[in-house]
């Protein structure tokens, strides 16, 4: 039987440790670093800053179309529950012989969507799409800068109030009433005026 020859046993070779090589960093290195980094941060602030300006743009550009869509939609609100008030009112016993806006000034600042007026007395409307209970006391209060408006220019005829709303609850509509105003509200393809139970409130 042959006999096996011994196999030498070697060791292993160890390996020899890699030497990195660190690249030395210069003050020129260090200073080309920080203009890249301001460099872009100067772009992202001139970003941040172009973004802004455009979405002051946007936003007054929009503010403007909102404003002349609320202007119109107003106008078109006081057209459609102005008109033919006179003969609205002729019904409850009052002979408006017209209907006008008027904006009073000189210290005593009010302005008026329609004025309902003869020669003895006058009602005015202040229009509005919602009512408010806000709106009913911003309105009492103005009948009493129109009082003393037309008492220091001589003008005597007694004045009333009304308001005037495309929506109006219950609670409210009530309110007004109840402080002698007059309440106006579309009734179908028309408008009906409602008259407090008491007389109306006169200034």
């Amino acid at each position: 039987m042959p006999t096996k020859t011994p196999v030498k046993k070697t060791k292993k070779t160890a390996k020899k440790p890699v030497k990195k090589l660190v690249k030395k960093i210069t003050q020129s290195d260090i200073e080309a670093n920080f203009d890249r980094m301001q460099k872009s941060q100067d772009e992202a602030w001139a970003a941040i800053k172009e973004t802004q300006q455009a979405h002051k743009e946007t936003e007054k550009t929009l503010n403007k179309a909102m404003g002349d869509l609320s202007n119109t939609l107003g106008s078109m609100v006081e057209h459609i529950l102005t008109l033919n008030l006179p003969q609205k009112f002729r019904k409850l016993g009052y002979s408006f012989t017209r209907i006008a806006s008027y904006k009073y000034a000189e210290g005593v600042w009010a302005q008026i969507d329609g004025m309902l007026e003869n020669g003895t007395q006058a009602c005015a409307v202040e229009v509005k799409t919602t009512l408010k209970q806000m709106d009913i006391d911003d309105h009492i209060a103005r009948m009493e800068k129109i009082r003393k408006y037309a008492d220091e220019h001589g003008d005597t005829r007694q004045f009333m109030g009304a308001m005037a709303a495309t929506i109006t609850d219950l609670s409210t509509k009530n309110y007004a009433l109840k402080k002698g105003l007059f309440v106006i509200e579309p009734s179908g393809e028309d408008v009906k005026v409602t008259k407090p139970e008491t007389e109306p409130r006169v200034w």
